[in-house]
């Protein structure tokens, strides 16, 4: 799986490629805590690239969310979340807890 990481002033936008699953997991989590321990809290997980997320990889998401949201820090949110990924955050009880967008300029303009 390749990432792709780009800063703007305002957020982090992150961009897997391929499938997110036990075997890649670690590399976007180790991705998304750099993030987090350089300071920045405001990241948007671009998905556009992305055919399947396992429970690992929502495992992953919970534990940068829980990390961001801490004393109101900030939050990750998703965009281009194809339909099949959509539909396994809402059987998970977590597309109220991530904030979705169907495109990463809509989402940088959340922030």
């Amino acid at each position: 799986m390749k990432i792709a990481m780009t800063q703007y002033r305002r957020c982090d936008v992150v961009k897997p490629a391929g499938r997110i699953d036990s075997q890649t997991t670690p590399r976007l989590k180790e991705a998304l805590d750099k993030i987090v321990e350089e300071g920045r809290f405001r990241i948007i997980l671009d998905l556009s690239e992305v055919d399947f997320m396992s429970s690992s990889g929502i495992w992953a998401l919970l534990e940068t969310q829980k990390a961001c949201k801490r004393w109101n820090r900030g939050e990750v949110v998703i965009a281009n979340a194809n339909k099949n990924i959509q539909r396994t955050l809402e059987i998970a009880g977590l597309k109220h807890f991530l904030r979705m967008f169907g495109d990463v300029l809509t989402a940088v303009g959340s922030f």
